[in-house]
């Protein structure tokens, strides 16, 4: 006959160990425990080790959603990005995850496709998982629907610029990035550029754009439609933007494409035609994506620091979770002048 007091010797042998297990090897009561995991207790520093020491004797997990549901956190973060296959969001990714790592949150990644709906269906998804908190990667919904999310949770946003309670918004500055990018073409002696832009409504892309005039603007030269070309931040979309351009036979003599993504697909398209870079057109992209120092040739961008983008995020959060109010500013945009550039 079994004796009901006799300690509990091995995990492997009890399939599944649960929280009133740890209680009764660490010799403390089941709230003892579950307050020392939902990191609320105050008890002395042997009980705490106790508790340890049954957990790791266990081989203990405990499970987040149960611990969510009994007022404590989840210890994790919901990130919404455009994509997950994305060069640039996948940096911010790293950077979020490496940040979040350390402070003990778990990151769930999801797809908001840079579509109001879905990234709508996202913020349910995540807050139906009991998310401590949420990072938004630019996105589209609007900032009255953002506002009311950081009513029920932390909520930090790039690619915005927007005050509200429980709210951090970083913005990078993509109109000052648009200009130094157009100023370098025009130092060189380009007065013939053409733009292919991002996705229409993109916040990022119509900021770039209108960099782009104010520094044609600023040296008296005139804004032409015609060497404008809407694209779709891939790099399919820098291809068909220059089979566009060329077949619209309007003389240009460098191009500035909005993201990396595209300048890597306006490259290909070129050298297709016989084009070569940059005796032939001046190429500049923007992003800084880590392929593009690889590029044939490398490649003139503004730089865009998408991994320390995903860092500050994620400090942001780490900072409201404590109930403090973070203080931060996205990095400047720089220009980095490679060989896809030179003078007319």
């Amino acid at each position: 006959m079994s004796n009901s007091t006799t300690p509990i010797k091995n995990t492997k042998t009890l399939g599944t160990v649960t929280i009133e297990m740890v209680a009764q090897r660490a010799g403390v009561s089941l709230s003892t425990v579950s307050r020392i995991l939902n990191g609320t207790a105050v008890v002395s520093e042997s009980k705490k080790q106790a508790v340890d020491k049954a957990i790791a004797e266990l081989d203990f997990v405990p499970n987040p959603m149960a611990r969510s549901l009994a007022g404590g956190r989840s210890q994790s973060v919901g990130v919404i990005t455009r994509a997950i296959d994305s060069p640039f969001y996948g940096a911010a990714l790293r950077g979020i995850e490496e940040t979040l790592d350390p402070a003990g949150y778990s990151a769930l990644f999801v797809s908001g496709h840079f579509d109001v709906n879905i990234e709508k269906r996202c913020f349910e998804l995540l807050r139906g998982r009991r998310v401590d908190g949420i990072i938004l990667l630019t996105g589209q919904l609007p900032d009255a629907n953002l506002k009311t999310y950081a009513k029920a949770l932390p909520l930090v946003v790039t690619g915005r610029t927007l005050k509200a309670k429980g709210l951090v918004s970083l913005d990078f500055d993509n109109f000052e990035g648009g200009r130094l990018a157009t100023e370098h073409l025009l130092s060189l002696g380009h007065q013939k550029i053409a733009v292919v832009t991002g996705e229409a409504g993109h916040k990022d892309s119509t900021e770039r754009l209108r960099g782009h005039c104010a520094a044609l603007e600023a040296a008296g030269l005139p804004f032409d439609p015609r060497l404008v070309v809407a694209g779709d931040y891939l790099e399919l979309g820098g291809v068909r933007a220059v089979e566009e351009l060329l077949a619209r036979k309007i003389p240009f003599t460098s191009l500035f494409a909005l993201n990396d993504q595209m300048a890597a697909g306006a490259a290909l398209a070129l050298h297709r035609l016989g084009k070569h870079i940059p005796s032939d057109m001046s190429l500049v992209g923007f992003d800084d994506l880590p392929q593009s120092v690889y590029a044939a040739p490398p490649l003139t961008t503004v730089r865009q620091p998408a991994y320390q983008l995903g860092e500050l995020a994620a400090q942001c959060m780490i900072r409201l979770l404590k109930g403090e109010t973070p203080s931060v500013k996205a990095p400047r945009p720089t220009l980095i002048v490679r060989e896809s550039t030179k003078a007319t």
